[in-house]
């Protein structure tokens, strides 16, 4: 099979009006950057607030591995199945971070026949949002140094900041830095960090926004530090939310590309789920669901991380759950989480480990890490239809395996995804099962039982996830979680929900806690707030908000030919 890269220079991609007049957005209503990628302009989106008759389909994952379990494929591949028979159907995904782009997981465009195009485009700088993300987020660093320098007329107490800096890269070397060095003119000198831009609260207060004007109050809540006196001192109080609000104003706007089917395609935000909230934006959502029967969304990571997000954060700022829920799975995360590779959660297993039949792991990883995953969803009252996403290395025996377990431990369905080598067609078998969820579930009134209460305190959130959800015997919060906690309660946030910051790897705080464990304490080392977004940070364990780059970097293989091809890149 052709590489990602040669599949998509292969395709011929339809114009970018031509997929939008498919699902209803005239031409008018398009601000065009290049034939294939455009904007959806405001009064389009404006035109969609008053919400649509379709319905929503989160996709998640067990947790992840290092050698990836194609659960952004299962997403565009189910897009393309659901169009396959007869449903007009669209997905909403995350725009890629140059971090892991240029690091180690390559692109964010899917693969095989199941990808969204113009890939290159899409992987390298797109439409610029994450640029203005940073470029928002920064100003407001700028502007709260510029008034320490000009005489610090809000009294804030140096000491107390807690507003980083962001770039969109791995720089492992910027996580803790001194600023203000040199001369007086520099500025006051003091500690700082750099974070990646997809872990910015601005990123997301720009995901989470349902509109203009809530955008523009958002960014003025920003809390960056506290006075003298123990008061927040908020970026509106810097005059900076108006500025940070202009340069949001294209960003803001949903972009549209096309499957490599044709199919429409929105992207849209790029928090990381494992520091952020893993999940695409409120308004690509709320378009996509005025134009289309079904709507196809992916959470980051696993659903520990991104789906545990998507329905504590995502949900109450939208207001919109997700009529149906495919848990991705494969064979060889079964085996990983089986202890078929050692107990290592990052450790990259060689072609031929992976190849080899065994059945025992997989049962042993799916009785444990699938079914608690399963348990974890299912108790929502959400319809689960578990997806296998198919390698050729695959066994019929480990895959009846997966299948008998799943359907045990709560799966309303189990079905066999072909999306990478099949593309659309291969995927229809997982249209079919969601479909008939959704209508099961529409029919059965749309239960929905929260996994955190809606009223709990803050750290009531932290230790109920902690526990019931990652299945910790308790939370150990450090002193300095501690003390921010109580700052963070005596403003008047004490029932924000809670953004979880933790090793993807694992359903616990270290990566090679495999399969479901149990027994463990949970460390909280430190806990930030977001007011803006409307929720708290809380990091867990040794997770890092600016990700280091691996030893050999995917950047070392890339270049650019005479003609300006790229190559080396993306699959």
């Amino acid at each position: 099979m052709d590489s990602d890269l040669e599949i998509a220079r292969g395709a011929k991609l339809l114009a970018i009006e031509e997929v939008a007049q498919a699902i209803g957005i005239e031409r008018g209503d398009l601000r065009l950057h290049g034939p294939h990628i455009a904007k959806i302009s405001w009064d389009r989106v404006k035109q969609a607030e008053s919400g649509g008759n379709g319905r929503l389909v989160l996709v998640t994952s067990v947790n992840p591995t290092p050698f990836g379990e194609g659960k952004t494929v299962t997403t565009i591949g189910l897009n393309q199945g659901l169009n396959r028979i007869g449903k007009k159907a669209c997905c909403v995904i995350r725009e890629p971070s140059m971090g892991p782009v240029f690091g180690i997981k390559g692109g964010a465009a899917g693969g095989g026949l199941s990808q969204v195009l113009p890939m290159e485009e899409i992987n390298l700088h797109f439409t610029g949002d994450l640029h203005a993300v940073s470029m928002a987020h920064n100003l407001l660093s700028a502007m709260l140094d510029n008034h320490l320098n000009k005489g610090n007329i809000l009294d804030i107490d140096e000491d107390s900041i807690f507003w980083p800096r962001v770039m969109d890269m791995n720089d492992r070397s910027l996580r803790s830095i001194t600023i203000g060095q040199g001369a007086k003119v520099n500025g006051p000198t003091r500690k700082d960090r750099f974070d990646i831009t997809a872990a910015s609260e601005v990123m997301a207060i720009l995901a989470l926004s349902k509109d203009y004007e809530d955008l523009r109050e958002r960014l003025g809540r920003i809390v960056v530090a506290s006075n003298s006196e123990g008061l927040p001192v908020t970026a509106e109080q810097l005059e900076a939310g108006g500025a940070m609000a202009l340069l949001l104003r294209d960003a803001f706007l949903p972009n549209l590309v096309q499957t490599l089917e044709g199919n429409p395609a929105f992207i849209h935000c790029g928090p990381f789920a494992n520091i952020a909230h893993g999940n695409s934006s409120v308004v690509a959502d709320t378009i996509a669901l005025s134009s289309c029967e079904f709507v196809v969304t992916e959470a980051g990571f696993g659903a520990d991380m991104g789906a545990e997000k998507a329905l504590q954060i995502k949900s109450e700022a939208s207001g919109v759950l997700p009529d149906c829920v495919v848990l991705n799975v494969t064979v060889r995360s079964m085996k990983l989480h089986g202890g078929a590779f050692g107990q290592r959660g990052s450790r990259r297993p060689t072609g031929e480990e992976l190849a080899k039949e065994d059945v025992g792991a997989v049962r042993r990883g799916a009785m444990t890490n699938l079914a608690r995953h399963l348990s974890n969803l299912s108790g929502t009252g959400l319809p689960v239809v578990v997806s296998i996403n198919r390698f050729g290395t695959d066994s019929d025996d480990e895959l009846a395996t997966i299948r008998e377990i799943a359907l045990s431990n709560g799966a309303r369905e189990v079905v066999i995804f072909e999306g990478h080598r099949k593309g659309g067609q291969g995927a229809v078998d997982l249209a079919e099962a969601v479909v008939s969820s959704v209508e099961g579930h529409v029919s059965a009134g749309r239960p929905y039982t929260p996994l955190v209460a809606g009223d709990a305190s803050v750290r009531s959130r932290i230790s109920t996830i902690g526990t019931e959800v990652y299945g910790a015997d308790s939370v150990d919060f450090s002193e300095e979680a501690l003390r921010s906690l109580e700052m963070i309660e005596s403003w008047g946030f004490k029932h924000l929900p809670v953004c979880m910051a933790k090793t993807q790897y694992s359903f616990s705080h270290s990566p090679d806690l495999l399969g479901a464990p149990s027994g463990f304490v949970l460390p909280v080392r430190e806990v930030r707030l977001n007011a803006g977004a409307g929720f708290v940070v809380v990091v867990c364990g040794s997770m890092m908000t600016m990700p280091g780059l691996p030893k050999t970097p995917g950047a070392a293989g890339m270049d650019i030919d005479s003609e300006g091809r790229l190559f080396g890149v993306f699959g």
